[in-house]
């Protein structure tokens, strides 16, 4: 589905998806909590993070009282790309869900969040 924005943006499918993360989940701030979180390569992160800097959507900002760490802030020339791509998670949502009713959306959503944490600990080699 993002595909085509994508595409119009010219922005890799990778640096749209850490825009998006980071927008969405304003707790995880820091390269490494995308890759903890999202369970991408560091590499990868890093490559597509100088992208969203250089290009403007993203600033970095050295945390107080501690210089290793560096938060990713989503500036304003990114805002339309986060509207857009939200209004697309929201569709996207919407389709996946129509003609579901909410009890058995509930059973869905308890089920995916066991899922994830047994995946999690799959993961972790537990």
């Amino acid at each position: 589905m993002c595909k085509p924005l994508c595409h119009e943006l010219k922005l890799p499918q990778t640096a749209f998806d850490i825009l998006m993360f980071l927008a969405n989940n304003p707790e995880f701030k820091t390269a490494r909590d995308i890759v903890e979180i999202r369970k991408l390569k560091a590499n990868l992160v890093s490559v597509n993070i100088d992208k969203l800097v250089n290009e403007g959507y993203l600033v970095r900002k050295n945390v107080e009282g501690d210089r290793r760490k560096v938060q990713l802030l989503c500036t304003d020339k990114a805002q339309p790309i986060i509207s857009r791509g939200q209004q697309l998670q929201e569709h996207f949502v919407e389709q996946l869900f129509a003609d579901i009713d909410d009890t058995t959306r509930q059973t869905i959503f308890q089920g995916m969040q066991q899922m994830e944490l047994n995946l999690n600990l799959i993961l972790e080699g537990n």
